[in-house]
């Protein structure tokens, strides 16, 4: 690679104002890795509201999907113009999906009560490879200004259902894309932050919305407290008075 830089990276999941209310745990769960200063891999999962053990599934999806993406991106050739990404994302999927079977029958459970949606990334200063199962989305904005969508929420046959990693054809039908560009922020999220972040239905990102945030991540200097930061502002009147959903967000950027 003869790029030089840094990936900086922030992420957060909250407990929604309905689920405090109820007393229900975050259903939401999030995760990331710098596998060299060039190489990110994150993922976003939320779990099905309606299912008892979606929290449990959507942090196992998570961290299935970002150990098999860290084993295939290991082994590897280390070209990235070259690297099946593709076969990577759906391998990572593939793995996640298996892990919640083997754990509904761990619980003794049906398994739709593991039910999540997946978001998956790998980002590089050359491209970014995604897939995602079910809603919420991943933006990036390159080196030129421009915002874009890589993935947009996905709804099933009827108007808000959602499509979960469960489902009998959720990995060949799971949105795909290697966006080749040169990333300077990126941003992924579960659900909870789409009426926001995106114009929906066409689920376009809402630049406003991300202008800041993508400053904020630039900028860190104690991750910490940066955390914190994030978290406030996911706690925030601003974003709770027009969602009351879990609500998950990484917030990435290549210094360089």
């Amino acid at each position: 690679m003869n790029s030089i830089g840094f990936w900086q990276v922030i992420s957060a999941s909250v407990t929604g104002k309905s689920h405090e209310k109820q007393n229900i745990p975050c259903q939401d769960a999030q995760g990331y890795k710098r596998l060299s200063d060039h190489q990110l891999i994150f993922a976003v999962a939320d779990g099905a509201g309606s299912s008892k053990l979606s929290d449990l599934g959507a942090n196992l999806a998570v961290k299935m999907a970002l150990i098999t993406l860290e084993e295939k991106i290991t082994m590897g050739v280390q070209d990235a113009e070259i690297l099946p990404w593709q076969d990577y994302l759906k391998a990572a999927l593939t793995a996640a999906k298996t892990a919640i079977e083997a754990e509904a029958v761990t619980q003794e459970t049906e398994i739709r009560e593991l039910a999540t949606t997946l978001i998956l990334g790998i980002a590089t200063p050359e491209l970014v490879a995604v897939a995602q199962v079910g809603d919420g989305a991943i933006v990036v904005e390159d080196k030129t200004g421009n915002i874009l969508e890589l993935t947009i929420p996905t709804s099933g046959e009827y108007l808000n259902e959602t499509v979960f990693l469960i489902a009998p054809n959720a990995i060949e039908t799971a949105q795909i894309n290697l966006w080749k560009g040169q990333p300077k922020y990126l941003a992924a999220f579960s659900d909870g932050l789409q009426m926001l972040a995106l114009k929906m239905p066409e689920g376009k990102p809402h630049h406003p919305f991300f202008s800041p945030l993508f400053k904020f991540v630039e900028s860190i200097t104690d991750e910490t407290d940066a955390k914190k930061q994030l978290m406030g502002f996911l706690r925030s009147p601003r974003v709770t008075e027009r969602t009351d959903d879990d609500l998950t967000l990484i917030l990435a950027s290549f210094n360089s």
